[in-house]
C-alpha cells in the first residue's frame, strides 16, 4: 500500500507542477483572477505533494527510546499540514484575489481567452488521467462494498484521501474557472471572473476542512476498522485455551501498523507455561488475520 500511495503522490506532483506553470502563464496573458486562482491552487497542490513525500520518508524511521512505537503518525501530521496549507495557500488567497476583482471589475476583453480555455482543458486531462484516475481506482479497490462516506471515515491511508480530495477539487475548480472566463467574456464584465475565483477559494476551503477533521482524528488516535477488530477477535477466540476477550483496544499507528492490546480470560486450571504458549499462538493467529497488527500485547485476566 505504501509503495502504491507514494506512486500516486509522485504522479500528482509531476502533473501539478506542469499545470501550475501553464496556468500562471495563461493568467499573465489573460489577466484573469480565476486563472490566477487556479495557478495558486496547483502551486498549493504541488507543495502538498512535497509534504506527503516528507511524511512518507519520516514515517519509515525505526522506533527508538523516545518513540517506542515508531514514527508512523508523522504521515498523519504532514497530511494535516496539507489541509492547513491548502486553506491558507489556496483558499484564502483565491478568495482575496476574487474579492479584489469583484470590487474593481474592469471590462473583460478576449485577450488570451482561448489560450486560457485550452490550458484548462489540458489541465483537466492531466488531472483526470495522471492523478485522479489512479487515485480513484485505488480508492474503489480498498472500498469494497462500503459506501463512499463510510470509506472516507474508515480509511487509514491519508495519502490516498489527500490525493483524491485534491484532484476532485482541482477538476471541479477547472470547470468553475472556465465558466467564469466564458461568462466574463460574454458579458464583458470582469465581475464574473472574480466570482469564479471566490467559488474556487470556497471549494478549497471545504476540502481543507474535511481533510483537517479526518487527519485530526487519526492524529489523536483512531481505532482499527470494525472489520479488522472483528478479525482480531475471531483469531483470538480460535485459540482453544481462550475463554473470552474481556477487553480489546486498538490504535492505528500508521496506514500499515496497528497497536493491539487485550485482556483475555483463559480456561481454569491451565498453568503459566500453557498460557505463554497460547499467547504465542494468539499473536501468530492475529498476524495472519491482520498483517498490519504489528504490535500486540496480551494480558491474562486474574480470576
Amino acid at each position: 500500500m505504501a509503495a502504491e500511495s507514494k506512486r500516486l503522490v509522485i504522479l500528482a506532483l509531476i502533473a501539478n507542477v506542469g499545470i501550475a506553470i501553464t496556468k500562471f502563464i495563461a493568467a499573465a496573458i489573460s489577466g484573469s483572477s480565476a486563472m490566477l486562482s487556479e495557478g495558486i491552487h496547483s502551486l498549493a497542490d504541488s507543495g502538498n505533494q512535497l509534504f506527503l513525500l516528507r511524511g512518507h520518508a519520516v514515517s519509515r524511521h525505526d522506533a527508538n527510546v523516545q518513540h517506542p512505537y515508531g514514527y508512523g503518525k508523522e504521515m498523519y501530521f504532514w497530511s494535516f499540514m496539507v489541509a492547513v496549507f491548502l486553506f491558507v495557500g489556496g483558499s484564502a488567497l483565491s478568495v482575496a484575489t476574487g474579492i479584489n476583482r469583484i470590487r474593481s471589475p474592469h471590462e473583460q476583453g478576449d485577450e488570451g481567452l482561448w489560450f486560457s480555455l485550452g490550458v484548462l482543458a489540458i489541465a483537466a486531462l492531466f488531472e483526470g488521467f495522471i492523478a485522479f484516475r489512479p487515485a480513484l481506482k485505488q480508492f474503489n479497490e480498498q472500498r469494497g462494498g462500503r459506501t463512499v462516506t463510510k470509506m472516507i471515515k474508515e480509511s487509514k491511508d491519508p495519502t490516498l484521501l489527500v490525493v483524491l480530495f485534491e484532484d476532485s477539487a482541482a477538476i471541479v475548480g477547472l470547470f468553475i474557472a472556465a465558466a467564469g472566463l466564458i461568462a466574463a467574456d460574454l458579458t464583458g464584465n470582469g465581475l464574473w471572473d472574480g466570482v469564479a475565483s471566490v467559488l474556487i477559494g470556497v471549494l478549497l476551503g471545504g476540502v481543507a476542512w474535511v481533510l483537517a477533521i479526518e487527519m485530526k482524528s487519526l492524529l489523536i488516535g483512531e481505532s482499527a476498522t470494525r472489520e479488522d477488530r472483528a478479525k482480531i477477535r475471531t483469531a483470538v477466540l480460535s485459540v482453544g485455551e481462550v475463554r473470552t476477550v474481556d477487553r480489546l483496544l486498538t490504535m492505528q499507528l500508521s496506514p500499515d501498523e496497528i497497536l493491539v492490546t487485550m485482556d483475555l480470560d483463559f480456561d481454569d486450571g491451565i498453568g503459566g507455561d500453557d498460557i505463554e504458549r497460547a499467547i504465542v499462538e494468539i499473536e501468530q493467529k492475529i498476524a495472519e488475520a491482520v498483517p498490519a497488527a504489528t504490535r500486540i500485547f496480551v494480558e491474562p485476566v486474574d480470576r
